[in-house]
């Protein structure tokens, strides 16, 4: 049997997600290879991703391996996936979804949120408007790099805490250092957060495709994360913008999604919240909120960003 091929960033925590991809395909009678490599995102090291500007910062030299044929499956993190892919590409499978949550590392056992003069890293677009709105006591400062460099930042005193998103930290094995966890009902984590997507030619053979779906698919995550990217597809959203949303299905089959989008400066802020009775309605929910919140001053906002970065 060829082995399946499986793309990835070349970080640790990537190469532990497909580490996990690899051995639920082993124990599906797969054989694996990983293929690591550089992506756009981890080479330049010294602009805010906003500034880079190529929308799939994190996932396109992936995809090209893909479309070339070199590799069979592309691991991503599902929140670094933009929300239109090429049409020779598709997302097979979403692996069942961590904890969403954001959350605050620290060295400093006492650090609290309250602290006037705090300084929080983040690269997040989102996550420092959101700091502004609901923590204006403290300041934010860039921290690009891998979480192992960001860590380092943090021990060398650039700033205070970190903000990030709890699943990397809990599968680096780095929850001792969690100080406080943003409540997701609030602080509502970016699109597809926690949970890993795996992408591929949309030419791979559909027994194939089918065989590697079952082994990886979680079909609850699937549901809230084709919600999730139809609203970030309708807001024309990816990494630089600052949306939110956030789906998730009760025990009777009904999907609610909380969406919404945030101005840089955080005084600006439209949510919206809205519910269907089964998952088969999971896109169009994903395209009503994004209506509505696009309709209550979204557009406006966005067009704010789209202005302040010329």
């Amino acid at each position: 049997m060829t082995p399946i091929r499986l793309a990835t960033r070349a970080s640790r925590l990537a190469l532990w997600q497909t580490e996990h991809v690899a051995s639920l395909l082993q124990a599906a009678g797969f054989e694996t290879e990983i293929v690591p490599m550089q992506t756009t995102g981890d080479a330049v090291q010294d602009r805010s991703l906003a500034k880079i500007g190529s929308k799939g910062v994190f996932t396109e030299e992936l995809e090209a391996s893909l479309l070339r044929g070199e590799t069979h499956l592309a691991v991503h993190s599902a929140k670094d996936v933009q929300s239109s892919i090429p049409r020779e590409l598709e997302l097979l499978a979403f692996l069942e979804r961590e904890q969403a949550n954001d959350v605050v590392l620290s060295y400093d056992e006492n650090f609290s949120l309250d602290k006037p003069g705090i300084v929080l890293g983040t690269s997040s677009t989102r996550r420092k408007a959101q700091l502004r709105r609901f923590y204006p006591n403290a300041s934010t400062a860039e921290a690009r790099g891998n979480l192992q460099t960001r860590l380092r930042k943090l021990e060398e005193g650039q700033f205070d805490a970190l903000v990030l998103a709890y699943a990397g930290v809990h599968r680096m094995g780095y929850e001792h250092l969690v100080r406080h966890t943003l409540p997701a009902d609030q602080f509502v984590p970016a699109t597809g957060q926690g949970s890993i997507a795996i992408e591929c030619a949309a030419s791979l053979g559909d027994d194939l495709k089918a065989r590697l779906k079952a082994a990886l698919d979680h079909a609850d995550t699937h549901t809230c994360l084709l919600a999730e990217r139809a609203f970030l597809h309708t807001m024309e959203g990816g990494c630089s913008i600052p949306s939110f949303a956030l789906a998730r299905l009760d025990g009777h089959g009904r999907l609610r999604l909380h969406g919404g989008l945030i101005s840089l400066s955080g005084e600006e802020y439209v949510e919206e919240i809205q519910t269907v009775e089964t998952a088969a309605e999971a896109h169009a929910l994903g395209v009503s909120v994004a209506d509505a919140v696009l309709g209550r001053g979204g557009r406006e906002i966005l067009a704010s960003i789209r202005e302040h970065r010329g």
